[in-house]
């Protein structure tokens, strides 16, 4: 019995030390050990007298085969490759670590990261079995030039993907957050990261990375120093399967990245600006040299941010030299 044999075993109900330890071949001491790791790796699970170990909330793990026979046919042609990590330092790392399919998509999951990374080398937090951490590997034609709206074409294929999921408060805030909608502010549900190389008019690669919250347990929460939330939160009961937000999210995916590679950006702008957080909304600009205070106006044809600022001159920023918040809202 590994740890996410043992880890189902929880899922099923409540087992004792003594019946775990009769299943694996180990002493309770060690079965404890291994609860212990558990623990740390941020699956919330408790001792109770009389029923032994139990899982705090619930929890599902994913299963790379019923992902794929989830996915539509057109979506599973476009596959390379789909597979489920338990531990890894990060998907993306690793896809930029292998050789990217001539064609069709490599897709990586992995129920935790010790070392994954957001927007501008932020930590990402990454509990076990929690949330999905997901990256996509893929060749482009045309150019690393022309990759630069790729986040936000990722973007646009996971709302549309979680509206259909029934999570109707999703939005995009620019350059490459999930958000949702909750009064007058806005709660981070996720992030993208696209990362990659290649030839400036030639073939490029990129690795595409999403996480998304799914289920936060209370520890990882109480770190977390911003609005946030997660599908658990927002269904108001039991979020949809982790396996079947990932065939959602890749049935969107996929096309939209083929749709990308052939056309650019200019089909998406009108798709975003549908998803579009801050259009319209006071936002600062934190640039290198100092803050800039305007109204967000939405995206240029490059897929910039474009805002009229106070003093009435419109300026546009690009992703990676700013962030961009709401004012009064959101970081």
């Amino acid at each position: 019995m590994d740890d996410r044999a043992l880890l189902q075993r929880l899922i099923a109900g409540p087992a004792t030390g003594d019946a775990l330890a009769a299943a694996s071949g180990q002493t309770r001491a060690a079965v404890w050990k291994r609860i212990e790791a558990l623990r740390e790796a941020g699956v919330a699970i408790e001792a109770k007298p009389g029923r032994g170990y139990a899982l705090s909330q619930p929890l599902d793990l994913l299963d790379a085969a019923a992902i794929a026979a989830a996915l539509s046919a057109p979506a599973r042609a476009r596959l390379d490759s789909l597979e489920v990590a338990w531990s890894i330092d990060s998907t993306n790392s690793e896809l930029l670590r292998r050789s990217t399919p001539a064609r069709g998509a490599a897709v990586l999951l992995a129920e935790r990261q010790t070392g994954g990374r957001g927007r501008r080398g932020r930590v990402w937090a990454s509990p076990l079995a929690a949330h999905l951490y997901l990256s996509l590997a893929r060749a482009f034609g045309g150019g690393l030039a022309r990759l630069g709206g790729l986040s936000l074409v990722a973007g646009i294929a996971a709302a549309q993907a979680l509206h259909a999921l029934g999570f109707a408060a999703v939005r995009l805030k620019w350059p490459n957050d999930l958000v949702a909608l909750d009064g007058d502010g806005l709660r981070k549900l996720g992030g993208l990261l696209v990362e990659g190389g290649g030839e400036y008019a030639g073939p490029a690669r990129a690795v595409i990375g999403l996480g998304l919250n799914v289920r936060m347990p209370a520890a990882a929460a109480a770190q977390i120093e911003q609005p946030w939330c997660d599908l658990a939160w927002l269904a108001g009961a039991q979020a949809p399967s982790r396996d079947a937000v990932v065939a959602a999210l890749l049935d969107a995916l996929l096309p939209a990245l083929d749709e990308f590679d052939a056309q650019g950006l200019a089909p998406f702008l009108d798709r975003y600006a549908g998803f579009d957080a801050l259009a319209g909304q006071a936002v600062s600009v934190l640039g290198s040299d100092r803050e800039h205070r305007g109204v967000a106006l939405g995206l240029a044809d490059d897929g910039a941010l474009r805002v009229r600022l106070d003093d009435g001159e419109e300026r546009r920023f690009h992703a990676g030299e700013v962030s961009v918040r709401r004012s009064g809202a959101m970081r």
